[in-house]
């Protein structure tokens, strides 16, 4: 923009200076200069235009499809505009709508694994069950359909700073919030959040988003760190855990229980159970626990 400014003004005091008298030629720079300056300011400060609408789905196309494992893909969907965001808060999700295998209308949330820094797309890595009804959908989606979507929805909202740490427990796709949530922290310079994950998923070949969480640990070694648990662990170089998340694996790999923490978990329906049951066992308040 300011180039372009400069430009133009170059163009017209060239054109004027031959036919211009001298102070007639200042107001006319002037006049530039402040135009210039309106218009560089309107650009940089416009936001962008955000898309979700909490009330009314709205349809995205899906520009690439990309299989992760045998019933996992990460599926891409174009905004509007290369300049649009989703317009989705730290923490919330989204409402995906789709048919199941007997053509029936079927609705679920979801987390996006992209923020509102990414322009121009969302992500969402899904995992697809043989029996799972929207899991049906997405599995039968080709690159240029089209998803439609609504939200935010959710009744988690993060704030840059809002506890000194977050323990965070996932069990397999339940790992999207945390991600979001992670991005979100170590990807804000002015954010001194540390963050705990414990992991937990069936084989080695389950384990979602490994590459980029490994990423943010040896990035942020002091502030962000992963344990990873498996029930069916390979028989050879594991140094995780193996089984179930136990109360010792919370006590040493999770903040301990106090006013300015929290522990967020997020995973199939047992293992939350079991989870807010250890949780308990070990002094962690209902105020320093939330469920996704």
């Amino acid at each position: 923009m300011e180039k372009i400014m400069m430009m133009v003004s170059g163009f017209v005091m060239k054109d004027l200076s031959s036919s211009v008298p001298h102070a007639e030629l200042l107001g006319v720079l002037v006049i530039i200069t402040s135009i210039s300056i309106v218009l560089a300011y309107h650009y940089c400060t416009t936001k962008p235009k955000r898309c979700l609408d909490p009330e009314k789905f709205q349809e995205f196309k899906l520009v690439k499809k990309t299989a992760v494992n045998h019933n996992v893909a990460r599926f891409r969907f174009a905004l509007p505009t290369p300049k649009s965001v989703l317009g989705l808060p730290v923490g919330n999700h989204i409402i995906c709508r789709g048919r199941d295998a007997e053509g029936q209308e079927v609705t679920k949330p979801y987390t996006p694994v992209t923020l509102d820094s990414d322009f121009g797309y969302f992500e969402l890595v899904v995992k697809m069950y043989p029996h799972g009804r929207m899991s049906h959908h997405f599995r039968e989606m080709h690159e240029g359909d089209y998803m439609a979507v609504k939200g935010p929805t959710g009744r988690f909202t993060y704030k840059p700073g809002q506890v000194r740490a977050f323990g965070m427990i996932a069990g397999g796709s339940g790992i999207t919030p945390m991600f979001q949530v992670t991005r979100a922290i170590l990807e804000n310079p002015k954010d001194k959040t540390n963050l705990s994950l414990i992991y937990a998923n069936t084989t080695f070949q389950d384990i979602l988003l490994k590459e980029e969480l490994d990423g943010f640990a040896r990035k942020f070694p002091s502030r962000f760190n992963v344990y990873y648990v498996l029930s069916q662990p390979p028989a050879e170089g594991w140094s995780g855990g193996v089984g179930r998340i136990t109360k010792d694996m919370i006590r040493n790999h999770c903040p301990a229980p106090a006013s300015d923490i929290q522990v967020l978990r997020c995973g199939p329906s047992g293992m939350n159970k079991a989870m807010a049951a250890h949780l308990n066992e070990l002094g962690y308040t209902a105020d320093m626990q939330f469920k996704f």
